[in-house]
């Protein structure tokens, strides 16, 4: 069975969806903060490991490395370009067992992977696969909801909510 990975062009998405884009014209670290946190909801949902790759200079200093809601963010070194991070995890990264997916709209890049054997997505292609799973998880969540329980006798809330206290063990 393989395993999908998927590398993320941070500013390049970023440059490209619509929502971030706004984001970003007010502040920057705002747009990379919910960059992040679709693509939590992407690993929560797709299961894939997920890298978003920053490109330093629009962050100065040395190479970091953190996780993020589960999501794995690199900020290259100070010379060095998301498309050349890209391009070394790619080639770090790839084996038999592991399929590569990488977002980004920069055709040169897409090329490059491509032929090192990774599959690219575009970012407009991501944006529109995020779209499908938050349709996804918003149906899930309405399904759950309308699967609890619902109580024969009418009750005021604050009698519900006694009973709730009783339910759980508080009293």
């Amino acid at each position: 069975m393989k395993k999908d990975v998927l590398l993320v062009d941070g500013y390049n998405v970023i440059g490209a969806w619509q929502e971030l884009r706004k984001l970003k014209e007010k502040r920057l670290a705002d747009a990379r903060d919910r960059l992040i946190e679709r693509m939590a909801e992407y690993k929560a949902h797709t299961g894939w490991r997920v890298i978003i790759v920053f490109d330093a200079h629009l962050v100065p200093g040395v190479e970091k490395k953190k996780r993020h809601h589960d999501v794995e963010v690199v900020f290259t070194r100070k010379k060095e370009t998301a498309d050349e991070r890209i391009e070394k995890l790619v080639s770090e990264l790839g084996g038999r067992r592991i399929q590569i997916h990488v977002a980004t709209s920069d055709l040169t890049e897409q090329w490059v992977i491509f032929a090192q054997g990774a599959l690219r997505k575009s970012s407009r292609e991501l944006e529109i696969e995020m779209d499908e799973i938050d349709k996804i998880i918003t149906g899930k969540v309405k399904e759950f909801q309308e699967q609890r329980p619902i109580s024969k006798i009418p009750l005021t809330d604050e009698v519900a909510e006694i009973f709730e206290k009783w339910r759980r063990g508080k009293q």
